[in-house]
């Protein structure tokens, strides 16, 4: 019966995914598929800036500090 509860407890703990990407654990799996859009339609237009709004340009930075490779000193 030990080894029952024991492989059950395994493989329960196996089958869990802690990955934020997960479909199943996130919650806003709509709003970021239409971010994904628009950053992509911003990203099209990214050659020139001056045809941005200014909510496309805010995507635009937010994405960019995001890759950038300088340290995050918000905290």
């Amino acid at each position: 019966m030990k080894f029952f509860l024991i492989f059950f407890f395994v493989l329960l703990l196996n089958n869990c995914s802690l990955n934020k990407d997960s479909k199943y654990w996130t919650e806003d799996v709509d709003n970021r598929k239409n971010y994904q859009k628009k950053l992509s339609k911003i990203l099209k237009k990214s050659d020139d800036i001056t045809t941005m709004t200014l909510e496309e340009y805010e995507i635009y930075i937010d994405d960019y500090t995001k890759k950038s490779k300088y340290l995050d000193i918000s905290k």
